[in-house]
């Protein structure tokens, strides 16, 4: 159930890393509903991140949180934001994916 919380716990960090990006490209009450959603999204990811490290080590788990906010972050970059998706940049996100999923194996 941890493992659980802690993926959508990664979501929610990429939602708010995303709300900075629409803020970024916002002006007046738009951009000031993407900072609300902003902080709403970093409110529950940093709750669920600290109910998963309850039972899980918080060395794999803050790992496991980073890497999938950073793949999830850079992933939205590419698919919402356009920016660029050349060899390079998806051979090291998929280097980081299967990071993660190594440390998901190797953790009690």
């Amino acid at each position: 159930m941890n493992w659980i919380l802690l993926i959508i716990a990664g979501l929610f960090e990429v939602g708010f890393a995303a709300c900075l990006g629409k803020a970024k490209e916002s002006t007046g009450p738009v951009a000031t509903y993407w900072y609300l959603g902003f902080l709403i999204c970093l409110a529950i990811s940093m709750l669920l991140l600290v109910k998963a490290t309850q039972s899980l080590p918080i060395g794999t788990a803050y790992a496991v949180w980073t890497g999938i906010g950073a793949v999830g972050t850079v992933l939205i970059g590419i698919f919402i934001f356009k920016e660029q998706a050349d060899f390079w940049r998806i051979f090291f996100i998929s280097t980081l994916i299967i990071s993660i999923v190594g440390l998901k194996w190797v953790s009690n």
